[in-house]
């Protein structure tokens, strides 16, 4: 008989590779950066906050934090070094005013999680308490981000229309939101199921405006190559823990 164990792991795997194919879901915008020299009217604040959520659940996943989460880590420094990359291209390509504003956020963030690290390995003493600590932390950063396509949404509804609302990354979003939903339920985290049961439900909204308004969006009007904030899924010791989400 497969055990729970054996279950979970296999659904962890899924996670881990849907997650991955998040990570990548921003390339179409970077060619185009690339191809143009120019960023035009896009943001760079998705991808610092999805490097902010790879660093916190990199730190998550130390072994002076919480021990046995090696794919903690690898998924979240693929993750950290994407993000990285595609920071890299939108400096490269940016006016000077953004660079600034890009610069200082990145320091913002190095100083936030230094300071989260010297707080929790100087203030908590044991692994219980630091898992407990950074595991609140990665679950804010995780909903806020799974959040932020409500302001999409509202437009959906506003002009019946999901030209800004790429089915398919939404799809992938709802799926990998179900995959870390059942993975935590499997063996009962919470740092895992309230991000992600977050996610799924989001996911699966998007998902149902797409199927009404789909009809009534303008043909003539090509969907924008818009994405939406990613987020990071997460594993538990001898398990394994993912990351994940997009704007």
């Amino acid at each position: 008989m497969i055990s729970t164990d054996s279950i979970r792991t296999v659904v962890g795997i899924i996670g881990n590779v849907i997650s991955f194919g998040l990570f990548l879901s921003p390339l179409p915008t970077y060619v185009t950066i690339v191809k143009k020299r120019a960023v035009e009217q896009f943001s760079p604040i998705p991808y610092l906050a999805t490097l902010l959520n790879c660093m916190m659940w990199i730190v998550y996943g130390l072994p002076i934090v919480h021990p046995n989460s090696v794919l903690v880590l690898t998924i979240n420094g693929v993750g950290f070094f994407m993000e990285a990359l595609y920071l890299a291209i939108f400096f490269t390509f940016a006016p000077r005013s953004l660079r600034l504003k890009i610069v200082g956020i990145l320091a913002g963030e190095l100083v936030f999680v230094g300071a989260v690290m010297g707080g929790v390995l100087g203030g908590a003493h044991t692994h219980d308490k630091r898992t407990e600590i950074v595991g609140i932390l990665c679950v804010i950063f995780g909903t806020a981000m799974y959040a932020s396509p409500l302001s999409v949404m509202r437009m959906v509804i506003q002009t019946k229309s999901v030209k800004y609302m790429p089915f398919y990354l939404s799809l992938v979003s709802f799926l990998n939101g179900v995959c870390w939903t059942a993975y935590s339920l499997l063996r009962f985290d919470l740092y895992i199921l309230i991000p992600n049961g977050l996610g799924a439900l989001l996911s699966a909204a998007q998902l149902i405006l797409y199927c009404i308004y789909y009809r009534t969006t303008p043909k003539d009007e090509p969907k924008q190559n818009l994405e939406l904030p990613q987020i990071a899924p997460s594993n538990d010791p001898d398990s394994l823990r993912s990351v994940a989400i997009r704007k």
